[in-house]
């Protein structure tokens, strides 16, 4: 959010913490001896003990435990070890541990491994653990043509190898093109050769990828954990499964939470918010949340933080305001921080309850940032977090529906900040975790019928397990903001954190409105996500106080969104399930082909879209490189040949959206919100190709808001297939599951693209007789009622 308050001395540390990285010492150890319990294998050394544990067939920890190096537990790891069918094997120089699917060979002097899968290594310790004066981690040799995914959020392309890049949350106040340090690093990789490397340490850091030695990958830390997680798999998204089935997966957000968003820095009174949500209505754009910024606690940008209570001068009767919006359905969503000023209205409150994090004399630690003279809330002190959800519990008695946690790096945090559990500079990078950790499940045991929203900026490997929706923090307000945001969702995507999104329109600075860039970034939204303009309000963010011009291009797309929603519903049921990212990149439909990884300009949307974003102004058209396979212009159906690159033509009221053949797309109708959304009804659109011979879709369907809908199998799958054969076409549909509010009938019309003529369609010996067919754009639609659990229509 706001201005960032840079602190000269974590410059000057980072800046030693480099040199020193040069100079790290590998602890050469050899082993005593051997000890294996079921899927895991303990090393005695004679400098300690490392323990190789498998969680899953193909993701294994391996921690080094030195003598008289202190450790901490992990924050990343959110399973127990599954019991699997490994075998230990004794080598002439070691030993063997593993199956089929992924072997660990050790060396037994110095010790060393090395991670293997059908025959071939995939990577290997080089010197093992390194310790050097303050400052511990590892080594690994890296092989020629390797490409480097990971590390979080940066903007430095696809491919990250030749970069050394800080490990330490940090905001990043107004970057465009270029970003090596922003507010949520990940300390992990994810190989072209098909393998995902996790530092799992907390800590201020840092991570070569390549830079000092082009051969050699470094994680390197000033404190905390010494302990990597390995996981292989056939494919990235095999990977991206094994890897959230060890740090945990997204649970479901509530429905609404894929809705439109009123949000900007910010709602001043009352009055401001209620009159913004009745615009929207005016203007005929739905909306589903109102986010309230930090003027919902006091009048000014400085000096309140941490009041985190109504400012009842400008908020009068904020209980009636909530409760008027959700008749609406609307939801309510405040910021909180974690910063609690001196000057604030809660300061000896939260020094009496031991909620602010001491320093080394014991007293609690205070200093300056942005915002005021301040102290921070210790999240990983139970005194502290108790006080702290007292808190919401209250403003959620009063009605309020999700949270959005800022400044959660911590924006400011001193090293000698003296946490329940270790040093600020030891478990910085886990701060933003452990308040998702408190806010989830706190509201899960306050509230367990419903799901909880918590979007925060910063966290640490496995925070989406705690329904984290992170965005990409103080992007500047221009087209060169614009350009690096999908690089940023699919990089976090592949570390299992699916919801990353950005403040659409541009958050930092403009001084004029930029009509075009500012459609071209609402257009991009409708297909990430979470839906929500946000800005500093000098230019209004809701397109509902632009001209009517600009509302006219921008109403169809958000619509659109919200009939998408049964789609887009089904995209976030397979990530709870596999970790699979909603955004999805291009070398995910090829991987034999490396050069698809460089591409950050289009996604898929899913399986069945393909996204180009408009990202300058003035174009007319824009070079698509469309995957294997044949693909339909979204808006006119235009077909083309995938494996080539293609000029697509655009105007301002368009932008590169392709259909993959054999897809199936669930739409709904238009809505004002999704309190008021329908399932009964449908549109299911199915692009036919000759090419395409057999094709499978679904649809998830739920009450919207069980946190456990999944869990105890309270909702509805509905599944998709589709045989053709040259001009014959059967397309079967099926559902089972149940919940509280399903549609015993579905009205569907199903509608087939690029059909060629006109057909006679039958269900059983049935002939439909109010088909139609649509000749100049080739579609065939067909209306119908489906009650059965499975029927299948004949087109011929």
């Amino acid at each position: 959010m706001k201005s960032t308050f840079i602190l000269l001395r974590h410059l000057l540390l980072f800046l030693a913490f480099a040199s020193l990285s040069s100079n790290a010492l590998a602890l050469e150890q050899r082993v005593t001896g051997i000890e294996r319990q079921g899927q895991t294998l303990r090393l005695s050394t004679d400098k300690g003990s490392v323990r190789v544990r498998f969680y899953n067939a193909e993701a294994v920890e391996v921690f080094y435990q030195p003598n008289g190096v202190a450790q901490m537990d992990s924050f990343a790891i959110a399973v127990a070890a599954q019991p699997g069918k490994y075998r230990l094997q004794e080598r002439h120089t070691g030993w063997r541990f593993g199956s089929d699917a992924l072997w660990v060979d050790i060396e037994r002097e110095p010790l060393s491994l090395r991670f293997m899968k059908n025959g071939k290594s995939l990577l290997a310790e080089n010197g093992g653990l390194q310790l050097a004066q303050g400052q511990r981690g590892f080594r690994f040799a890296l092989q020629p043509q390797e490409k480097l995914m990971g590390t979080g959020q940066r903007v430095l392309g696809m491919d990250r190898r030749g970069f050394k890049l800080p490990l330490y949350n940090k905001a990043s106040y107004g970057y465009t093109t270029h970003a090596e340090q922003m507010y949520y690093s990940v300390p992990a990789v994810v190989s072209s050769n098909k393998y995902l490397l996790l530092f799992d340490n907390t800590a201020s850091g840092s991570i070569d990828l390549g830079k000092t030695d082009k051969d050699l990958l470094e994680f390197s830390a000033v404190e905390g954990r010494t302990a990597y997680l390995f996981v292989a798999g056939n494919s990235t998204p095999d990977i991206l499964r094994n890897y959230t089935a060890v740090t945990g997966r997204q649970p479901l957000p509530p429905r609404w939470a894929f809705g439109n968003f009123a949000s900007r820095f910010g709602y001043r009174t009352q009055a401001e918010v209620l009159d913004t949500v009745a615009k929207f209505k005016q203007t005929g754009f739905p909306v589903d949340a109102v986010i309230l910024d930090l003027y919902w606690f006091g009048p000014d940008i400085k000096g309140h933080m941490g009041n985190l209570a109504w400012d009842n001068n400008a908020f009068p009767d904020p209980e009636g305001m909530i409760a008027d919006l959700k008749k609406d359905g609307v939801n309510t969503i405040l910021v909180t921080e974690p910063f609690i000023l001196t000057s604030s209205k809660r300061w000896q409150e939260a020094v009496d309850a031991g909620a602010i994090t001491p320093g080394p004399d014991g007293k609690p630690k205070t200093f300056d940032f942005y915002f005021g003279n301040t102290g921070l809330v210790d999240v990983f002190d139970p005194k502290a977090q108790a006080w702290f959800w007292n808190i919401y519990r209250g403003l959620k008695k009063q009605g309020v529906a999700g949270w959005w946690g800022d400044l959660g790096e911590p924006e400011v945090h001193p090293d000698d900040a003296m946490h329940a559990i270790g040093s600020g500079a030891a478990v910085h990078n886990a701060y933003g975790h452990q308040w998702a950790k408190m806010v989830y499940e706190n509201a899960l045991k306050d509230t367990p019928d419903e799901r909880p929203f918590i979007m925060m900026r910063s966290g640490f490997a496995g925070s989406q397990r705690y329904g984290m929706l992170p965005w990409t923090g103080d992007v500047s307000r221009e087209w060169d903001g614009l350009k690096p945001q999908v690089e940023l969702a699919l990089q976090m995507g592949l570390l299992g954190l699916a919801y990353t999104h950005s403040d659409l329109g541009g958050f930092a600075g403009g001084e004029t409105f930029d009509a075009e860039m500012y459609i071209r970034w609402l257009q991009y939204g409708v297909f990430q996500p979470v839906y929500r303009p946000h800005a500093q309000d000098h230019i209004a963010s809701e397109p509902v106080f632009h001209d009517a011009s600009t509302q006219d291009i921008l109403r169809p797309f958000v619509n659109l969104r919200y009939r998408l929603l049964p789609y887009n519903y089904s995209l976030a049921y397979q990530n709870s399930l596999s970790g699979m990212p909603l955004m999805r990149p291009l070398f995910f439909s090829d991987e034999s082909n490396p050069a698809l990884i460089d591409n950050a300009q289009s996604y898929f949307w899913g399986d069945a879209f393909l996204v180009t974003p408009v990202t300058a102004p003035g174009v007319t058209s824009v070079n698509v490189e469309l995957p294997k396979g044949v693909w339909f212009d979204y808006w006119t159906d235009t077909r083309h040949n995938g494996g080539q690159r293609i000029d697509a033509p655009v105007s301002l009221k368009t932008l590169p959206v392709y259909v993959k053949a054999g897809s199936f797309i669930p739409m709904a109708a238009d809505m004002a919100n999704t309190s008021v959304y329908d399932s009964s009804h449908l549109q299911l659109h199915y692009y036919a190709d000759a090419t395409v011979q057999t094709a499978t879709g679904e649809m998830y369907d739920d009450d919207g808001k069980d946190p456990q809908a999944i869990a105890t199998k309270k909702f509805e799958r509905l599944t998709f297939s589709a045989e053709q054969k040259r001009q014959a076409l059967d397309i079967t549909l099926k559902r089972s599951g149940d919940f509280t509010g399903r549609p015993l009938t579905r009205h569907i019309e199903l509608v087939v693209h690029n059909w060629p003529k006109s057909a006679v369609v039958r269900i059983g010996s049935k002939t439909l007789v109010n088909t139609h067919y649509d000749a100049a754009n080739k579609r065939l639609s067909i209306p119908l009622d489906w009650k059965a659990e499975s029927l299948t229509l004949h087109i011929r």
